[in-house]
Formats: C-alpha cells, sequence, structure tokens
C-alpha cells in the first residue's frame, strides 16, 4: 500500500484507519477498529487538544500520527480509510480533502445539515474511488439486524405498518456545546432521527412521499444559556412518514424518558402476523395472527451480541459489526452496504420533519427535489 493518503486499487491485508474528531463517537470508533483483523489506527486528528487526549484512552499502546485538521490528515496522513466522527456542520468541509485523495470515508451519521451540502457529498461519492459509507449504527445491531431480515424474509407477510420508539436521555454535552443548536447539528430530526429514517427506507423498501411531524422543545434545554442564545433543538416528536408502496412509518421520540425500561422499539405489523425487536435486552418478539378471542402463539427469542462488540461502544455492539462491513469494502471484498444516497435521503426525511414541526403541516418530500 502506498502512503500519504493514495491507495491501491484494493487495499491489502492491514487497513490503516485515521480518525477525524475524537470525541465520545470517534473513540467508540477507535476501540471497535482496534477489535477488528488487519486493522491499524494511524493517524488520529482534532482541532481541539482536550479531544485528541480523549482518544489516549481508547487507543491502547497505539501512537497514531496526531494532527489539527482533516486536510493535514489527508494530506500528510499514512491511512487507507478515514472515519469522520466531526461535528454535523462540519461534515462538508471534512470530507472535501479526502475526495482530493482518493481515500475510503466513513462519515458518521448525518451526512450533513442540509440536503444541499448531502446533496453534494453524494454527488462526489458517486464518482469517487474509494468506499464511501455512511455511518448508520442502528442497520446493524444483531437484534435489529435479526428483524430486518425476518420482514424482508416474509415472517410477517406483506408489510403494512411501522412503528419505532426511541424514548431515552436528553443529548449530552459536547464540546463548545455545538449540539445545543439547529445550525449546527440540522435540528434533532437529522441529528438524532436520521438513523430511524434511514432504517424506515431500509425495511419499507420504498421512498417516502410525504412527512408529518409534531414536535417541541418542551422539557430540556429550556434553563440553559450560551451567551445570549438558548437552544433551539426538539426534545419530544411524532413523525408520520407515507412511503410510495402504501406502507406507513411513525417514530415517536422522547428524550427526557431516560428511565425507560427499553430504548429502543421497532415493530413490523404485516397481514398474517406482527414482530417486535426491543433494545435492551435484545429480544425479538413473533406474534402471528390467530383470530378473535384464539389463543396467543408468541414467540420471544433472545439475540445474543458479542461481548467485546458490546462493550467497545454503546450502540449494542453494532459499530463493530459496522466496521466488519465497511472493511470488506475497503478491501473490495463487499459493496458499500450505507451509501452517501443513503445518507442524503435520511437527511432529506429529517429536513421534511423539522420544516413540518416548525409549519404545522405536512410536507410533501417533491418540496424538498426529492
Amino acid at each position: 500500500m502506498r502512503a500519504h493518503g493514495t491507495r491501491d486499487d484494493k487495499v491489502g491485508e492491514l487497513i490503516r484507519y485515521g480518525i477525524v474528531g475524537t470525541g465520545m463517537m470517534g473513540c467508540e470508533h477507535i476501540r471497535n477498529i482496534r477489535l477488528l483483523p488487519g486493522a491499524r489506527i494511524t493517524a488520529i486528528a482534532d482541532p481541539v487538544e482536550t479531544s485528541l487526549g480523549w482518544a489516549d484512552a481508547s487507543l491502547g499502546d497505539a501512537r497514531p500520527q496526531r494532527f489539527r485538521s482533516a486536510a493535514e490528515l489527508a494530506e500528510k496522513g499514512e491511512v487507507d480509510a478515514v472515519v469522520i466522527a466531526s461535528p454535523n456542520n462540519t461534515h462538508r468541509d471534512t470530507i472535501a480533502p479526502l475526495f482530493d485523495r482518493g481515500i475510503a470515508i466513513l462519515c458518521e451519521k448525518p451526512l450533513a445539515t442540509t440536503i444541499e451540502d448531502a446533496r453534494w457529498i453524494a454527488d462526489r461519492a458517486a464518482s469517487h474511488s474509494a468506499p464511501v459509507w455512511t455511518g448508520m449504527e442502528y442497520r446493524y445491531m444483531p437484534p435489529v439486524a435479526r428483524f430486518i431480515a425476518d420482514v424482508h424474509g416474509g415472517r410477517i407477510g406483506r408489510l403494512q405498518m411501522l412503528a419505532m420508539r426511541e424514548h431515552r436521555f436528553p443529548f449530552l454535552v459536547k464540546v463548545g456545546d455545538w449540539n445545543r443548536f439547529s445550525r449546527n447539528t440540522g435540528g434533532t430530526m437529522v441529528e438524532k432521527c436520521c438513523h430511524f429514517f434511514d432504517l424506515m427506507r431500509l425495511i419499507v423498501q420504498a421512498e417516502p412521499v410525504r412527512v408529518f411531524c409534531s414536535g417541541a422543545m418542551d422539557v430540556n434545554h429550556r434553563d440553559e444559556l450560551y451567551g445570549r442564545e438558548r437552544p433551539d433543538i426538539i426534545d419530544n416528536s411524532y413523525t408520520v412518514v407515507d412511503f410510495s408502496n402504501g406502507v406507513r412509518a411513525l417514530l415517536d421520540l422522547c428524550m427526557f424518558a431516560d428511565g425507560a425500561e427499553h430504548q429502543e422499539e421497532i415493530v413490523a405489523t404485516g397481514d398474517t402476523a406482527r414482530l417486535d425487536v426491543i433494545v435492551p435486552p435484545g429480544d425479538i418478539i413473533f406474534s402471528p395472527r390467530v383470530g378473535f378471542r384464539a389463543e396467543k402463539a408468541v414467540v420471544r427469542e433472545a439475540i445474543a451480541v458479542d461481548e467485546a462488540a458490546m462493550a467497545a461502544g454503546s450502540h449494542h455492539g453494532a459499530t463493530f459489526h459496522q466496521h466488519e462491513a465497511f472493511a470488506r469494502a475497503v478491501r473490495g471484498e463487499g459493496p458499500v452496504e450505507v451509501t452517501a444516497d443513503d445518507g442524503l435521503r435520511a437527511v432529506a426525511i429529517g429536513v421534511a420533519a423539522e420544516i413540518s414541526a416548525r409549519e404545522h403541516r405536512v410536507v410533501e418530500m417533491s418540496e424538498l427535489g426529492m
């Protein structure tokens, strides 16, 4: 393999990784990459010295090159692939110099904070010589991956309704408090919910045609003040998405429910059965139709998750399994499973939801050029 950001047509046994952004998510990527065979972290970049220091606890004995920017890493780092975990509003500028070097890219969700920037990235990715992958960890939680396979395999018959719930803790504190403002995050429906909008498209296997979101900032961050500004991020919402094949999907988000037993729940209902997945604990519940007052025939199954993968991150083992798939793509041994176009389309649904919540109306995806 060649040094300084260039790559052969097919990467060899060892993949050299760079990490841009070494905050909480960047460190989670570091811990999971270290579990991969044939992987080495050779460069990290962050403009904040404190953040670079946080990486040390996750790097073990590794001592990668340290840079202040993605551009410097792209120019001087000896890397085959770069993971971008910098703030959402930096993604376009962070990716640009990597495109110029032919480096494989995994960009954390959301791909960008606006449809314009996400489309620019997707257009560049389409002609890029190396894989470009949008980081959508929720696809790779083992219970969720099994749930998706069962739905696509016909276990519930013809899918008609899809419901998702995330009841969780508030947004965490980030460097510079960048995640308190929609101008930096794209808004909660982009920043947080793009995961679920991506899952909707993947499970339904169709494109959205209209979105209605009722949401507001009702509990969290209301007493916070940054300079003279108060946060403007939604902390609870209901979002309904109508798809082109007639399936409808619902997302129920609450970010002041950190005492809930289950953080994520997904329910797919078809014409012959219903299927639930709950995380934690990671169980799948199959409920076939049995008729009025007939005895239920519910089957519950616990889906195992590798303990090392579970311990390396906060996404129920998903980050590790995503990296396994990304490494296959980098080596030319598998496809890009979550494309930049997937990232663009998830952002677009989130933007539609933000508009809908603000303007109290249904938003047609055609209004946004989608």
